[in-house]
């Protein structure tokens, strides 16, 4: 039996509710607050916002910096500097993206990787009449994008192999990747030469080239993608991506 969907359960969306109106007062201010007064702000009891506020703590999301007092936890710090480096991210890649696009014509698109697919964070659309269309949030198999095999370039053997049996390398073209050895052939070669390619594999007709984009320490965030229409494809265009990539790395402190 399945659960109940939100729509289906008031009683879930009203502890979601309060559990929101509690974190937004424990915001309000930087000292932390007793729990009589949280309760008394929030007008709640105070046993129901004792009972919010434990699962809080447990879900980290609420600290107990000292008895019967509450502040906002580690867990929506960590998740808010997330969002913060992924809008320094998106901000700094616009100029780049913008750069190359007004040099070559075609679309860029900033990917991201999550779980066993890369999704579109940011796109900077061709100015060519005929153009390759992604949208934020577009999702790709790894081994299907060029993108994606930076990525899975980073991992090893190991994981490109344990990747492959989860995924089972299904998916895309005729084209497409179907087996290990070849897979990691192309992650040897993307590591060798800093790109990755993506030939007619996800879609027919389209052929895509990206660059790795690093921050502190090397650590991979993203990567920088170019897509085009086969027809208008070059090898010229590789180093200028490359450059792109290497700038964008520098801004991010890779």
């Amino acid at each position: 039996m399945l659960p109940p969907s939100p729509s289906r359960d008031p009683d879930a969306i009203q502890v979601l509710a309060r559990a929101d109106r509690l974190l937004g007062q424990l915001a309000e201010r930087d000292t932390p607050w007793p729990l009589a007064e949280l309760a008394a702000a929030c007008d709640l009891h105070r046993s129901t916002t004792h009972r919010i506020l434990a699962s809080l703590i447990q879900l980290g999301y609420v600290d107990r910096p000292s008895d019967g007092h509450y502040a906002l936890g580690s867990r929506l710090l960590a998740l808010a500097g997330r969002m913060d480096g992924r809008l320094d991210l998106r901000r700094e890649a616009l100029l780049i993206m913008q750069r190359l696009r007004d040099r070559l014509g075609e679309t860029l698109t900033l990917m991201v990787r999550d779980g066993d697919e890369v999704v579109c964070l940011e796109r900077m659309a061709g100015s060519l009449q005929l153009r390759v269309e992604l949208s934020p949030g577009t999702r790709e198999p790894l081994h299907l994008s060029a993108a994606g095999k930076v990525f899975l370039a980073e991992g090893g053997f190991e994981a490109c192999a344990e990747y492959a049996e989860r995924s089972r390398l299904s998916g895309g073209t005729p084209r497409a990747v179907r087996d290990v050895p070849r897979l990691y052939r192309e992650l040897e070669r993307a590591q060798r030469t800093g790109y990755a390619l993506d030939s007619e594999e996800r879609e027919e007709g389209v052929t895509a080239i990206a660059v790795p984009v690093l921050g502190p320490g090397g650590r991979l965030h993203a990567a920088l993608m170019l897509s085009a229409p086969s027809s208008r494809y070059r090898d010229t265009w590789i180093p200028r991506v490359l450059e792109a990539g290497k700038a964008l790395s520098k801004r991010m402190g890779g």
